[in-house]
């Protein structure tokens, strides 16, 4: 059997291999989505209207209603909002531990059960985190009003979950809690991949441990880091268990976040299907533009340079060749 069918015949077996996502992926993620775009142009609700009629006259009114909503618009802030809030604090202190687990100079002690006490608020599930932070809160009973008012700071139970500043800062820091374990372990991995070579001529030249970690480490992992904020903006504008679950959007639509606004317009009420479908789109095209920004932003400018320097030697080449053979 010669060499160029054996090849063909181990490309075939990766094919099927890979079949499974594929047909996963049309299913579940490729099918769902496109018909979520078409929805958005009919005027299908989910009780005693299931018929699908396109919007002849309009057809992008239910995007043109979701755009004008004053409480989508309200959502869309508090989302970006509480994302924003959330993220900085979170990249703050992965970005400390990670300095700190990552260090060559020294040897932490435990260290492993550190980082599994920093992950484990990811493992719980959301459900659980909002009922906890739910009953800590509570009124006129809880542990923190019971602390406060035990130790002078109160002098009767506070209702902290009718108070909307209140109530949208204990979902960020919720969020922070929750996540900023798994941005450690990222940012810690990253790290770990750095050739150690690069740390021995750090410290040869003199190098401190915070000169080593801003001038050497962070440069380094710059695409793990835009990974990381990528991924957290996908996250986090798609926030949706911890404010449900915590207070169902409330107090006065403080807490709600886009994914909530679609979920009651879709499951509560009228079931505006095709206004949720809008709503769901909108954040996809905005999801799409801000991660599209944000990868140009965060390009490898060097890289970029010299990839278009290669590019306009090889189209001078091909010129060259083709008046050769003319």
């Amino acid at each position: 059997m010669s060499k160029k069918k054996r090849s063909g015949g181990y490309a075939k077996w990766g094919y099927i291999f890979c079949l499974p996502f594929f047909i996963t992926f049309l299913i579940f993620s490729l099918y769902p989505t496109l018909y979520t775009m078409l929805v958005g142009f009919t005027d299908l609700h989910g009780i005693g209207k299931t018929a699908i009629h396109l919007l002849k006259d309009d057809p992008f009114a239910n995007y043109k209603a979701t755009l004008t909503s004053p409480t989508f618009q309200k959502a869309l802030g508090n989302t970006l909002k509480i994302w924003i809030c959330n993220f900085i604090p979170q990249l703050g202190l992965a970005l400390l531990l990670t300095a700190w687990f990552t260090d060559r100079r020294f040897k932490i002690q435990g260290e492993g059960i550190f980082k599994v006490l920093f992950y484990m608020p990811n493992i719980i599930t959301a459900a659980t985190v909002a009922i906890l932070f739910n009953a800590l809160f509570g009124y006129p009973m809880g542990p923190v009003n019971d602390l406060m008012t035990r130790f002078g700071f109160f002098k009767e139970p506070y209702n902290f979950l009718v108070k909307k500043a209140v109530a949208q800062n204990i979902v960020i820091f919720i969020q922070t809690w929750m996540w900023y374990g798994y941005t450690m372990i990222i940012l810690v991995s990253g790290v770990l991949g750095i050739n150690p070579e690069i740390f021995e001529a750090a410290e040869v030249d003199g190098a401190n441990a915070w000169q080593t970690f801003w001038l050497v480490t962070i440069p380094n992992i710059k695409t793990i880091l835009l990974f990381t904020l990528v991924t957290s903006l996908i996250g986090g504008l798609n926030m949706f268990d911890i404010p449900w679950l915590f207070l169902y959007g409330g107090p006065d639509n403080a807490t709600l976040t886009t994914s909530v606004f679609i979920y009651k317009q879709a499951f509560s009420g009228g079931y505006l299907y095709n206004k949720a479908s809008a709503a769901s789109m909108v954040m996809f095209v905005i999801i799409v533009i801000i991660s599209a920004y944000l990868f140009f932003m965060m390009r490898d400018k060097d890289e970029a340079a010299l990839k278009k320097i290669r590019k306009q030697q090889e189209k001078e080449m091909r010129r060259k060749m083709k008046e050769a053979k003319a």
